[in-house]
């Protein structure tokens, strides 16, 4: 090819997004701001910004999520959960989304419900942890009183994380439950270990404590819970308790 004479000019390309990438462009831009309102704690102004979001893409499964989280931090938990579901929906092949709505299934009173949900997001391939959707489902099968089931995914999830938090205090329960006492405080001490304690864990290794005989160690552990969490109700050893 020969070199371009003084007198020849290079034509002047301009290249322009398409209407689809403005589009995308906008939505993210928004939600990096919803975002940013919802750790800045105005929920107000989150919840607007998520709904401008949605109204360039109804159909964006981060602003449903994200709308999700603000709806339940507001107190209006239905109407989070009707956004958690519209996003696994939309997209069944991600298994953070089916861990998401699992999650709020479960913690709003349909545990056995969340089964499903954690089942597709174990099998949604390339989901980064499906140890901790594993964990979520033996929790929940446990609390839905499928004692095979949670045995089965708690140990699953143990193998693929084995400082999972959710699955030791589960597991903790589980053995409790069963009157191993001594596995239960072997898994209440690994759980402890793994994480910051809340006050049903630490009732929880006062009541293993106690039922091996250790009176001692059953009253540091209401101690603790006195000391950490002072709001907390029926601190005594033998009541009921759960991870």
């Amino acid at each position: 090819m020969g070199q371009l004479s003084g007198q020849e000019e290079v034509a002047d390309y301009t290249v322009k997004d398409s209407p689809e990438v403005k589009r995308r462009q906008g939505v993210q831009t928004i939600l990096a701001r919803t975002l940013q309102r919802l750790q800045e704690g105005e929920l107000e102004a989150a919840e607007k910004e998520a709904r401008s979001a949605l109204k360039l893409d109804a159909a964006s499964v981060d602003a449903l999520t994200l709308l999700a989280v603000i709806e339940d931090r507001q107190g209006r938990h239905d109407k989070a959960g009707e956004s958690y579901r519209r996003a696994a929906e939309l997209a069944p092949g991600s298994g953070a989304t089916q861990n998401n709505y699992g999650t709020w299934l479960c913690a709003n009173g349909f545990a056995a419900e969340s089964l499903v949900w954690f089942d597709r997001a174990i099998q949604a391939p390339g989901y980064a942890t499906p140890g901790a959707a594993m964990a979520n489902a033996g929790s929940c099968a446990l609390k839905s009183g499928q004692k095979e089931r949670a045995a089965r995914d708690l140990r699953q999830a143990l193998a693929l994380e084995p400082a999972n938090a959710v699955a030791l205090g589960s597991m903790a329960e589980l053995e409790f439950g069963q009157q191993q006492y001594l596995s239960a405080r072997a898994f209440v001490e690994r759980r402890l270990a793994a994480a910051p304690a809340s006050a049903a864990v630490l009732k929880l290794a006062s009541q293993i404590e106690d039922r091996l005989g250790d009176k001692a160690a059953a009253s540091r552990y209401v101690q603790r819970i006195r000391a950490e969490f002072p709001d907390a109700q029926d601190v005594t050893t033998g009541g009921n308790a759960g991870p």
